[in-house]
């Protein structure tokens, strides 16, 4: 008897064992074969615009390497809070992924009384597609050929000087507001409903500045219609190599670019969000994918999980912090 208990215990420990590894492997061997269907990758956008043209660039070429389709959803609404909570709720399995950028990252998360989701703890970092700068243009009546110029003009003429931006808390607004800010000058601000009706009244000197993303008024500054001060990038664009940036035209040190990328569910296997991640650097780093990224006016970037982390970070407080420097708030 006491040998057949013994041999029982040791039987029994052995498929506990044997159990207790197989639980732990699942993981390991879900990684190994995924991706075993299609990946849904939400846009928190309409379709059309730079952001979805990049989700869709860098989705096409990862599906292709996964051998899986990645499947581009638009899910627009409230400045990109619906997407963005919908894929925050989504099981962490790899199989629903979302593009991310400054504004449902950094900004709604404290313009919105209730965004639906916890930037840092509900998502987790796949990485990097690009960085977008901004550019500020004039209209050529406005006396200032310069940003110093501006600048010191904005300092002369208080009240005087008035600029638009695609709605209140957008990225084009906070933008114009965190230069301001740096510049240390008020200029009177006058939301629309879009970039393009900022940029209309622009042109018509219903307002004398904008800063919006630079594919939607490069048309223009070539032509001469509206007068390119200043980039807002770290360097100067391909696309206007002769316009300097804000920290070369005056404010030295100074940059702002909003973070396009790629971010999982909080939970989702790192196995899983590797494979994503290399398949993205690979995606961002091909020739053809960076010549279109370049064309939309934003700068290819491709970074690791924890380099995306750290960035995000920097963006919440930076972007964050002037947004509750200027009371600015959605119900």
């Amino acid at each position: 008897m006491p040998i057949i208990k013994k041999c029982g215990f040791a039987t029994g420990a052995a498929l506990a064992a044997l159990f207790l590894f197989a639980i732990l492997a699942m993981p390991a061997r879900a990684a190994d074969s995924y991706p075993t269907r299609p990946i849904m990758l939400i846009v928190p956008f309409p379709p059309g615009g730079a952001n979805d043209l990049l989700a869709r660039l860098a989705g096409e070429r990862m599906g292709r390497a996964l051998g899986q389709s990645i499947v581009v959803e638009n899910r627009s609404g409230a400045g990109g809070n619906l997407g963005s909570r919908a894929a925050a709720r989504s099981a962490p399995d790899g199989y629903t992924i979302l593009l991310t950028f400054s504004g449902t990252i950094a900004i709604n998360p404290v313009l919105y009384a209730n965004v639906g989701y916890d930037a840092a703890k509900d998502l987790t970092a796949i990485g990097t597609i690009a960085s977008a700068p901004a550019i500020v243009v004039v209209n050529p009546a406005v006396p200032v050929k310069t940003l110093r110029e501006l600048i010191d003009y904005a300092k002369a003429n208080p009240g005087v000087l008035t600029y638009g931006s695609s709605g209140v808390g957008t990225v084009v607004h906070v933008a114009a507001e965190m230069m301001l800010d740096a510049a240390d000058i008020k200029i009177r601000h006058i939301p629309y409903s879009g970039t393009g009706p900022a940029v209309s009244d622009l042109l018509g000197g219903h307002v004398q500045m904008v800063m919006p993303p630079i594919p939607s008024v490069i048309g223009l500054v070539t032509k001469g219609q509206l007068r390119a001060l200043a980039v807002t990038g770290k360097e100067r664009s391909p696309l206007l190599p002769d316009v300097p940036t804000v920290s070369e035209a005056g404010l030295p040190g100074f940059a702002s670019e909003q973070l396009i990328g790629l971010m999982a569910p909080a939970g989702t296997p790192r196995a899983i969000i590797d494979r994503l991640n290399s398949e993205l650097r690979i995606a961002v780093n091909d020739p053809a994918i960076k010549s279109r990224i370049l064309e939309v006016g934003a700068v290819p970037l491709a970074t690791t999980p924890e380099e995306y982390t750290a960035l995000a970070a920097e963006d919440q407080k930076s972007w964050g912090t002037i947004v509750k420097k200027l009371g600015l708030h959605v119900d």
